[in-house]
């Protein structure tokens, strides 16, 4: 599989509503696209970064730099057995996992397709179709979240998550568990407390919580070791997990019971199923978490989670929740009872809008493989 192109497009797309963090608001989403072609067939991924390094280090133009000085140079014209050597190629790189992704889950694509099979089949993925879950912003008042939680759960999705912050936690969720008694329902602190708030941290285990997502510092395994032994709702790490290892370590440690696989933070689907492959052997459940990404980005998070190991319902949802217009055909649609169909066609399964991503585009960068003349 030789690498004859990579293209880079950076697109602009705006959120229908602003979606609130303990780290911030977002609402117009700056998005890197990866089209690589590989032996004739264009392959598509996404840059999961976000616009400032506030989720981890990487940001939209650090992505950008480090593809383009980089990841492209070192892999344009390079014959590949599969996308699973790509890690390997760019093992010299350190960090910057979400660049990697983004470039890595494009040839798994383009894969896929020559071999004339879904992606999610080639990853060994086993579900027809996958339990959706939603994420929540921070919205005003209690009473504002409730009906949202409402309107959320009347669309099918089976498992509610709720973001939090100090001063918007406690009463927020209470409210919701006394609306909604049964749900299945989790909160997602994006590292917003410290251990000093584990008194505090600790009052969450009456609402009958899922688990508490990612709730002390972003890379801290340890004291979340400390954390989850005082309280009994469960935790699942997410920004901490940016490999095996870091998964290993984590359930080792009794850092968390749970564990979010994104693509992107963890550096693509080869990294993703090593994640996978260990949360399964300590029988430690996944699910597959958002970053607010296009159609692409959301396809590729629909092929991992049809691995075995993702028992519950992840943050891929509909593209109609957040955009008026997604860049993919058809648009990614929940069933009415929660679920998505997984698409059967080879590679990503959905087509890729050109037109729209054109007209969404501000700025684009190729490379192209040096094209060898034989001597007479």
């Amino acid at each position: 599989m030789k690498i004859e192109s990579i293209t880079l497009r950076e697109i602009r797309m705006r959120l229908k509503a602003p979606f609130e963090t303990s780290f911030g608001v977002t609402q117009d989403r700056r998005i890197v696209l990866v089209e690589v072609i590989a032996d004739g067939v264009s392959g598509w991924g996404e840059v999961t970064t976000i616009e400032a390094p506030s989720y981890n280090s990487e940001t939209t133009d650090t992505a950008w730099h480090i593809i383009s000085d980089f990841i492209a140079p070192l892999l344009v014209g390079k014959d590949l057995p599969n996308g699973t050597d790509v890690p390997q190629l760019l093992a010299a790189i350190r960090g910057h996992q979400m660049a990697k992704a983004g470039i890595e889950n494009a040839i798994w694509d383009a894969e896929a397709q020559q071999k004339g099979i879904p992606l999610a089949t080639m990853l060994g993925g086993t579900a027809a179709e996958i339990a959706c879950g939603v994420s929540l912003g921070i919205r005003e008042s209690p009473l504002a979240l409730v009906k949202k939680v409402e309107e959320e759960l009347s669309s099918g999705y089976q498992r509610i998550k709720l973001k939090i912050k100090p001063g918007k936690d406690l009463d927020f969720v209470a409210a919701v568990r006394k609306q909604f008694p049964a749900i299945l329902l989790s909160v997602d602190a994006n590292s917003a407390y410290s251990l000093l708030d584990t008194d505090h941290l600790r009052r969450f285990d009456q609402f009958a919580l899922l688990m508490i997502e990612q709730p002390l510092e972003w890379d801290d395994i340890y004291s979340h070791a400390q954390l989850q032994a005082r309280i009994r709702t469960a935790i699942c790490l997410d920004e901490c997990i940016q490999n095996a290892g870091h998964a290993n370590a984590a359930i080792q440690l009794g850092a968390c019971r749970i564990i979010n696989i994104k693509l992107g933070r963890v550096g693509g689907h080869s990294a993703a199923r090593n994640v996978h492959d260990v949360c399964r052997k300590h029988s430690v459940p996944v699910w597959c978490g958002g970053m607010l990404e296009s159609g692409i980005g959301r396809a590729h998070n629909i092929a991992m989670s049809t691995l075995p190991g993702f028992a519950l319902p992840g943050d891929v949802s509909a593209s109609q929740r957040y955009w008026d217009q997604d860049i993919i055909e058809p648009e990614v649609e929940v069933t009415p009872h929660g679920t998505i169909r997984v698409p059967t066609a080879p590679g990503l399964g959905y087509s890729v809008n050109r037109d729209l991503i054109d007209r969404l585009k501000v700025r684009s960068r190729n490379w192209k493989a040096e094209i060898q003349v034989g001597a007479e």
